[in-house]
């Protein structure tokens, strides 16, 4: 088997085993012979890569069957740690084997003594893959006009959703995080049921949290980064935390005085753009390059400006592009907003709206702390209901799967629990501090909310926070891995504002 990892540009927008069943253990060597050689994209050593074979409804263990996929990176120790290290991919909706590559050059010294395994989460990769046609890396092919078309998008949801259900895995409610989590601890059963050491980025942060809810003790260390708490309605807080890094970058130009200097009028400029739409504008092609005309709608633009906000060093460009736009240019703005594609591997839409639709558009109520979440309390917020809309609109004719009341709890963790890391990005528009703050007090004293200021959405994208986290799980007691040094970051500095190659130093935007 030949796990590939696919790029595409983003748009605008658990049963009966067959090896092992649920909660029971299978000996040590049962899976032994099923694994079998493989090569990940990106990564030069050898993998093995195994099945588990699951129910898609866990209430009928005799019904539609799923093949849950996983690899497993071995350690490159003759004697080895017995706690492997399992990776929750983001998203919702990628896959964790196509992010294998990465993800294991980046955490090499983990795997000196570690066996690293990666599990394709049902919905992604190879487990029942719940994939779109716009999540194939042709789709970038299209016109602009068509991608962003709202219309046409939810048409070609609703041709997904129909595309999808006909499939023999097509009940489209039941891949949500509970179901996902039984699985894995199918896979660690499989593999000889030791504890593990889990690492979730993102989304991935939420599909730990649960694993430590459902079996803390198959746990030994945890790390989120960028926490999503299971209570978190991703499209109402969407605006909150989005408008917060929007005024913490128009500030920070306003503060730093070369850019105050060179885009004196930034947030009038931001406020007329905003005002002036919808209008045609011209946008170049991310593949032919040709200039095309689309009508640039709010939403569109607020996707455009989104999306380099998740990292600090893309988002020191968006002074000068937004004074660009200002002037009827376009394309600085559009090409960062395709910066990060391909960086995060294909999102499954299928699986993606899956669990949004059961866990985040659900009848629970909004958290303690998310005064001014809800769209309707959006007022003054630029990004208002509009992504909460949009959600709502993709949702209103998919599927959603039954999630129970537990899992939207915040249990502390047990007194002998797995100590856990949390970790934020100051200007993270997605998961900033609050969050995790939340979730740490919710967990008790085994839970450490490490917050590092400058930093965006993945803080352990930096290489001394990796180490940090490869110290934390190596670390022998549970003391000193909570405690350990993790303020190597404290004092990187948010990047200075982008000046454009040939722009004249002492330059200033109208």
């Amino acid at each position: 088997m030949r796990c590939r990892r696919e790029r595409r540009w983003p748009a605008v927008l658990a049963g009966a085993v067959l090896l092992c069943a649920a909660g029971a253990a299978a000996p040590a060597d049962a899976i032994a012979p099923l694994l079998q050689p493989c090569r990940l994209d990106g990564l030069a050593q050898a993998a093995r890569c195994g099945v588990v074979k699951r129910a898609l409804d866990p209430a009928r263990p005799q019904g539609v069957q799923i093949e849950v996929h996983f690899a497993v990176v071995p350690a490159l120790a003759r004697r080895k740690a017995d706690d492997p290290v399992f990776f929750f991919a983001g998203g919702p909706g990628q896959s964790a084997i196509e992010l294998a590559g990465l993800l294991a050059s980046r955490y090499a010294r983990l795997n000196q003594r570690r066996d690293l395994v990666f599990v394709d989460q049902r919905g992604t990769g190879r487990s029942a893959p719940l994939k779109c046609a716009d999540d194939d890396e042709r789709a970038v092919l299209q016109p602009l006009a068509e991608r962003i078309d709202e219309a046409r998008q939810q048409a070609r949801l609703r041709e997904c959703r129909l595309a999808l259900q006909a499939l023999p895995q097509g009940d489209l409610r039941f891949y949500t995080t509970e179901l996902a989590t039984g699985d894995v601890l199918a896979v660690r059963q499989a593999l000889g049921g030791a504890r593990i050491n889990a690492i979730g980025a993102s989304y991935g942060s939420r599909a730990v949290l649960d694993l430590l809810r459902q079996q803390p003790q198959a746990v030994r260390r945890a790390v989120l980064d960028g926490v999503v708490p299971p209570d978190m309605r991703l499209a109402d807080s969407a605006a909150r935390d989005n408008q917060a890094a929007l005024d913490a970058l128009l500030d920070a130009c306003a503060a730093e005085a070369a850019c105050a200097h060179r885009h004196p009028a930034l947030r009038a400029q931001w406020r007329s753009l905003l005002a002036a739409l919808p209008q045609p504008v011209a946008l170049p092609h991310p593949v032919s390059g040709r200039t095309e005309t689309v009508l640039l709608r709010r939403d569109t633009l607020l996707s455009l400006v989104r999306a380099p906000l998740y990292a600090p060093l893309l988002a020191s460009a968006l002074p000068a592009a937004i004074a660009e736009a200002a002037d009827g240019r376009w394309a600085p703005l559009a090409a960062l907003a395709g910066s990060l594609g391909g960086s995060a591997g294909t999102v499954y839409t299928g699986m993606h709206l899956s669990v949004v639709c059961s866990e985040d558009l659900g009848p629970v109520p909004l958290p303690a702390d998310s005064a001014g979440d809800a769209p309707d309390a959006a007022a003054g917020n630029d990004f208002g209901a509009t992504f909460a809309q949009q959600y709502r609109q993709a949702c209103a004719d998919w599927p959603r799967g039954a999630v129970s009341a537990a899992f939207f709890s915040l249990p502390p963790l047990p007194a002998a629990g797995a100590p856990v890391w949390l970790l934020s990005g100051g200007l993270d528009p997605v998961t900033p501090p609050r969050h995790g703050q939340r979730v740490a007090q919710a967990l008790g004293p085994r839970a450490r909310h490490i917050v590092v200021p400058q930093l965006g959405h993945g803080v352990t994208a930096l290489g001394c926070l990796r180490d940090a986290v490869v110290r934390f799980i190596d670390t022998a007691d549970d003391a000193g891995a909570l405690a350990g040094d993790a303020g190597c970051a404290a004092a990187v500095p948010r990047p200075l504002a982008f000046v454009p190659p040939g722009a004249a130093a002492d330059g200033a935007s109208r």
